[in-house]
Order: C-alpha cells, then structure tokens, then sequence
C-alpha cells in the first residue's frame, strides 16, 4: 500500500494574475511535467467545464506498458486519496481491441503518462489557491514571480511553412472510398482525419498557447507538457466525466461557420439545428456512446439528458449532445474509460470497423490527437476533454504537427467535408502565421 499523505491547503489574496500567467508558465515549464487548464466561454456549459488550474510536477506514475489501464487502475486503487493528471494517446485503442498502428509517426508519444502533483494553483475571481504539501514553499516562488514586472518578449516565427501531406484530391478521393464503405454496409459513419506538418523557427509552446487559447477560447482548452512534448489544445469537447456516481459524455458533431452580421449568425445556428446530415451524424454517435456508457452503468440509468443542443464558440457553431448514466459500484473509474475509449465522435460507428479503417485511410499515426487529457481526482472523480483543435510539439526533434477532421456519411459532400476541416485548422493556422 502506498504512504497517503494529505495536501495542506494555503489560499492567498493576489490581484488576478492573467497578466502576469505567463511567468507562472515559464516557471512550470522547468518542471519535468505540467497541465494548464484554461477553460473559457464557461457561462452555460452543461456539466461545468475544466477548473482554470495549473498542476506542476516531477515525478509519472510507473504504468505498465502491456497494460496501461491495468496498471493505472491499481495505481489509483492504492491511492485513492490522490489525484493524477496526464493522458491517454488514441492508439491505446490497441489494448482495448484487436488493432494496430502502423503508419508513420510525427511524434512518439508514449502510449500513456499520468504525473503526481507536487502543487496545484487554482485560479478564481481574484484568488490564488496552493494545494502542495510544501505549500509555503511554493507560496514564497510564486509571490516573487508575480513581484516582478511581466517584461517577457513575444517573438514572432521568421517563417511559417505548414504543409498538409494529404492533398485535397487525395482527400476527396479517400472520401468517396469511404462512402463506398458505407454503401456496401461496413460502417454507417466515419471520422476521417488528415495530418498537417509545420516548419518555423523560435517556438514558444506557452506563447503559442495563450494566443491560441485568445483566438479560440473554449471550455476544455489545456497545455500539457510531458518530458519534452506538449500539447496545445483548444478543445471544446468533453469525453468522459464522473462525479457524485454520474457519468457524464458530451460528443460533438455538427460545425457551422459564425457570420459577423447578427441575422445571418443566428439563421446559421438554427440551419445547423435543422441539418439533417448533421442531426444523422450525432444521433449514430448518441447512439454508441449510450451503449458505451452502458458497458459502466446501473441498468436503466442511460438517458439522453440533451440531444442536438447548439454551443456557440468564437468562430463556430457546435451541435453536442448529452448522455449521462450512475456508474455500477462493481466498476472501476478506470474501467469506466477503458469501456467508453476511444471516444465514438473520433471514430465512427460500429466502432471497431471504424478504427480498421480509419487506420487503413489516413496516413498518420494519430497519437494524442482524438485521445484524452485531463486528470483523476481519487478514485470517484475524474474529467477528461478529446484532444482536437490541437497543436502537438517535440522540443527535442523540433517536430510540429496538427491533425483535423470530420465525420463521413452517405450523404455527405467531400467538398463540404473538406471545407470543414480547413475550418477547424483555421485557428491554428492564424495562430501560428501570426
């Protein structure tokens, strides 16, 4: 059994740091591992969205690399005070079902990593919380941080080159393979994914990532640094939720373009709401998250708690879904995971076909694109988003690369499909070109 130690909890009064968050970054950036969470457009949420906290730390949890879930289950069994945060990559899909991946790889990721907080800052109104067991030690380096003038030097990339290795004939040609797929009966949807490399000097992932997160605020936008990887991500979908026994899955599918002029902004919205395409996309994926929930779930509890709500972002328009269910007290929260990943709005439906497939279409090992980020409070809660609208980064190879996508139907258009993927990279584009 593992020694568990209670966090001492130190609340301070400080002028709201956003200025000067920045200096806290650069300051965790030191450490071996970090996770910001910078949750925005929060007010209407369902199921609230991440807690706006940076969690600092040295050491990763020791998983075995045949078993993660195994591992991390018992990990968090004999810790059941603890709390974790980390990842789990899309290609654990290989541990859940009989698959593979074999396509070429922008960025090894390990398969999984889970890190141990050595502090945990909360940020709310116009306080600062520490949670550490060497609290006043962190009190003393984050009051000197913020002391100081923020005088930090953005520096713009010299030369931006991003590359898609998936041309647009390439891409409407894969699609109507695909729909033929779907014609002879195979799947009934598909999330088809392409790959972009990016070349440019004087990367800064922090940077980087505030504007990003400025550009394009959303509820479960995250920086991840694990060893000499990031992940900047301005996701806005939830996976996979569990507090007080309720498991709680929000997919997406369904985008539409926002308009500046008012009248046609709103009339996008309620298009979107009335698109039967998109309606026929996110009931398959309601559909299969129902039953993924239910592998979990008390018998009768599985309920659609919302079916097509429309969430409006910076620059788009979202249909998502809610399903939400109480989690059998036989099954694990890990288990829970394990059930659900990877998450049906990634992968198409039936979802084992779907994966097949989408690793015989694309040509990138998906890695911790359309995997999940977030953490495990003890053993009874944890939260994790689906890593989209993400830039991925290897400070030792000096490899970036960003992936998009979106779901395959019969009756989807490839031209309007693949208009839709160079709108979901368009903020990550504007981003890096600035």
């Amino acid at each position: 059994m593992y020694h568990i130690i209670p966090m001492i909890k130190l609340r301070i009064k400080l002028p709201f740091p956003n200025k000067k968050i920045n200096r806290l970054l650069e300051w965790a950036n030191q450490q071996s591992f970090f996770c910001y969470f910078n949750p925005q457009q929060t007010a209407d949420y369902p199921h609230s969205t991440f807690p706006h906290q940076l969690v600092i730390g040295n050491e990763s949890i020791s998983l075995n690399p045949t078993n993660y879930f195994d591992s991390l289950e018992k990990y968090i069994a004999n810790n059941p005070k603890k709390a974790v945060y980390g990842y789990f990559s899309y290609d654990l899909k290989n541990q859940v079902e009989q698959l593979t991946s074999e396509n070429i790889e922008n960025i090894n990721w390990e398969l999984c990593g889970f890190f141990i907080p050595d502090c945990i800052i909360n940020f709310s109104d116009n306080i600062l919380e520490i949670e550490s067991e060497e609290a006043e030690y962190y009190k003393s380096i984050i009051e000197t941080l913020l002391s100081v003038d923020n005088n930090s030097v953005s520096i713009k990339n010299s030369a931006v080159i991003i590359s898609a290795t998936t041309s647009k004939e390439e891409y409407l040609q894969t699609v109507l393979k695909l729909k033929n797929h779907i014609l002879e009966g195979d799947i009934y949807e598909i999330n088809y994914c392409i790959n972009f490399n990016v070349s440019c000097s004087h990367f800064n992932p922090i940077d980087i990532f505030l504007k990003l997160s400025n550009h394009s605020p959303t509820p479960f936008a995250n920086l991840l640094k694990w060893k000499n990887q990031y992940v900047l991500g301005a996701s806005p979908e939830r996976f996979i939720k569990l507090k007080n026994s309720e498991l709680i899955s929000q997919p997406i599918k369904g985008t539409a373009r926002r308009n500046e002029d008012k009248a046609l902004d709103e009339q996008a919205k309620v298009n979107l709401k009335a698109s039967e395409k998109e309606r026929a996309e996110n009931l398959m994926i309601v559909d299969l998250v129902r039953n993924d929930l239910a592998r979990s779930s008390q018998s009768g509890t599985v309920k659609v708690e919302e079916l097509f709500g429309i969430y409006s972002f910076k620059h788009v328009h979202q249909m998502i879904s809610t399903i939400t269910s109480f989690k059998k007290d036989t099954i694990s929260s890990v288990e829970a995971i394990k059930n659900a990943f990877p998450m049906g709005s990634m992968t198409g439906a039936p979802k084992i076909r779907a994966m097949q497939l989408i690793e015989e279409y694309e040509t990138h090992k998906r890695g911790v694109f359309s995997g999940s980020i977030g953490y495990f409070k003890g053993v009874n809660e944890f939260d994790f988003n689906v890593v989209i609208r993400s830039i991925f980064y290897d400070a030792s190879t000096g490899v970036i690369n960003y992936q998009v996508g979106s779901a395959i139907t019969h009756d989807c258009n490839p031209e309007e499909e693949y208009t839709e993927c160079l709108l979901k990279a368009h903020a990550i584009e504007q981003v890096l070109k600035q």
